[in-house]
């Protein structure tokens, strides 16, 4: 399968220097028609200065009431970032079944904070091309 075809990559957490709580903006995996059966979790974190930086996918099936994805629908561990693990990609896959997904991030004890943000990587399309508009 072409990739460029297959695939569409959308961003919930646009880069940031961050010091405070987020919650990322909606991905919806039935867009365009296409309904990805498929998606992958990027965060990329850059230089953390300060405070405990805790990540968390939430899904919904309305895209406005949101909760936490299920450890048994996530493949991979959500990653809690500081100073000491900073500066790396953390890649978890989504296997529920809610149309809609966001991270968001918890932020304790910043005064500098991080620069990070993440992305969902839609696959899988029910009906394609991807949409690339």
């Amino acid at each position: 399968m072409n990739p460029y075809n297959n695939t569409r990559v959308q961003r919930t957490l646009a880069p940031a220097a961050r010091t405070a709580t987020a919650n990322g903006t909606t991905v919806d995996r039935a867009a365009s028609g296409a309904r990805y059966q498929d998606a992958l979790v990027v965060i990329d974190t850059g230089v953390v200065t300060d405070g405990t930086h805790t990540f968390t996918v939430q899904e919904s099936a309305n895209g406005t009431s949101w909760s936490a994805v299920a450890d048994a629908d996530l493949q991979g561990t959500e990653p809690v970032v500081t100073s000491a693990n900073d500066d790396t990609v953390y890649e978890l896959g989504y296997v529920g079944g809610a149309r809609y997904l966001r991270v968001a991030v918890t932020v304790a004890g910043a005064t500098n904070g991080g620069i990070y943000s993440a992305a969902v990587v839609l696959s899988n399309a029910r009906r394609g091309p991807a949409d690339r508009s």
